[in-house]
């Protein structure tokens, strides 16, 4: 099936990460599908946005509804969107967990749920959920922000079992620190630390995330689900 046939889901994709994939896979041919909170300044004549919380979930099926009307399938899901927090366990409210696992755990979830609803009428589907290196890390002040990862790690390796018999693959990707907004958020101390920590001592490259992507989602790639790869050798 030629790529311009296919539809792509992105969450997220008003900056960073998600911005870049969404122009990526457009110029790779892929219908492309994105969300946020916010409008996006994507006119793209295969892109499509939707303004919604991605823990919201009536609009999140009501969006799903929309997709299926209009497309009729869904081939890919990359559920890119997330948020971060970089505090002392003694310093963070309650308030900022919520807000960190609705968006990175419900988020996630709901996603894949109504996604693979869609995948399982067409008997295939691929999945990629995003973590981070600071999931394996364990470093001082990441505690609700490597939790809320290590959960979606989690998820997606029970998911792939639990999909697998509809030829739908789950798989994970942790990228490395990257320059964008999540990243100015951390302190410079935070930064140095997980770089030390990786076999290749630099920043992550958007280029880098979008290399394992293009592995996970190719057809030939049909053998291979429920794992994890994190980027700089972490």
């Amino acid at each position: 099936m030629a790529d311009d046939d296919l539809v792509m889901l992105i969450t997220g994709t008003r900056k960073g990460i998600g911005k870049y994939l969404a122009q990526y896979y457009l110029e790779k041919g892929f219908k492309v599908i994105g969300c946020s909170r916010d409008p996006v300044d994507n006119d793209a004549s295969n892109y499509r946005h939707f303004c919604l919380d991605v823990s919201d979930e009536a609009a999140v099926q009501q969006m799903f509804a929309e997709i299926r009307e209009s497309y009729g399938r869904l081939d890919v899901l990359l559920n890119n969107a997330g948020i971060g927090s970089a505090n002392h366990v003694l310093l963070t409210p309650v308030a900022t967990m919520r807000n960190v696992f609705s968006t990175n755990v419900v988020g996630t979830f709901l996603f894949c749920r109504e996604a693979a609803k869609i995948m399982v009428r067409h008997g295939c589907g691929r999945i990629v959920n995003v973590s981070s290196v600071e999931e394996k890390m364990r470093l001082e002040g990441s505690a609700v922000y490597a939790a809320s990862k290590s959960a979606v790690v989690t998820f997606t390796q029970v998911l792939a079992r639990e999909l697998a018999g509809f030829n739908i693959t789950c798989n994970v990707i942790g990228p490395a620190p990257i320059e964008t907004d999540m990243m100015k958020g951390l302190p410079e101390q935070t930064i140095d630390q997980i770089l030390k920590g990786l076999a290749i001592r630099r920043l992550g490259r958007f280029q880098d995330v979008s290399n394992v992507i293009d592995f996970l989602v190719k057809p030939e790639s049909d053998y291979v689900t429920g794992q994890v790869v994190f980027l700089g050798g972490a």
